[in-house]
């Protein structure tokens, strides 16, 4: 399990060799703690080493799944929960699409990663997801533009179970300082705004059977 900010915490995943990393770890999830948004810190294969409790309030109704809980893979919850739509609004052309193409541009970039190969794999072991991947995507990513693969500075939707947020939006911030660099993880920050017109409800989740941006047929 990843190490949750605050209370009693277990060591964090992978840990560093480093005692001097460790310790830095330690601390850094005290600053987490202290920020009143959601916020995690990832590394390269989208496990989370570091959350606070606002990213679990998030997240907080979400079922049980095997390998997919926002607090052990973000990459893999958004891919691959039957319920990421749930909290993450519009979730296959804000949340889905950028985080596949996230993920395509890791692939490129070192694509002998076990963690990535692990993650391509049960991707194609989905027809409908691996048609989005090999077909969809590279139509979106025209469509949209190379931004397009980019978390910093993105808009984006969310459901929050808390009715003093509810259905409103958030900007996705990285927030990456050079030592998490270093360790080769990086952290982003949920921005939320002041609650808005519920125009995008819960009726607009993402079908299990079908993805908008895979033709029908494939």
């Amino acid at each position: 399990m990843a190490q949750q900010a605050g209370g009693q915490r277990p060591q964090p995943r992978p840990v560093p060799d480093s005692l001097e990393a460790r310790a830095y770890l330690q601390d850094y999830a005290t600053l987490l703690e202290a920020i009143p948004f959601p916020s995690v810190v990832l590394d390269h294969c989208w496990d989370v080493v570091l959350s606070n409790t606002a990213f679990e309030t998030l997240f907080r109704g979400v079922g049980p799944h095997p390998t997919a809980m926002p607090g052990d893979n973000f990459l893999r919850f958004v891919l691959f929960h039957p319920d990421a739509a749930h909290v993450l609004g519009d979730h296959e052309s804000s949340w889905f699409l950028p985080t596949l193409a996230h993920f395509a541009a890791a692939v490129e970039r070192d694509g002998q990663d076990h963690g990535l190969q692990a993650i391509r794999r049960d991707i194609a072991q989905d027809p409908i997801m691996d048609a989005a991947y090999r077909y969809g995507l590279p139509h979106w990513i025209r469509v949209v533009g190379e931004r397009a693969r980019v978390h910093d500075g993105a808009v984006r939707p969310v459901l929050h179970p808390d009715p003093r947020w509810g259905a409103t939006d958030c900007r996705v911030v990285d927030e990456t300082p050079g030592t998490l660099s270093e360790l080769g993880y990086t952290r982003l920050t949920l921005v939320l705004r002041e609650t808005r017109t519920p125009s995008r409800s819960r009726a607009a989740r993402r079908s299990a059977a079908h993805l908008r941006v895979v033709p029908v047929g494939e």
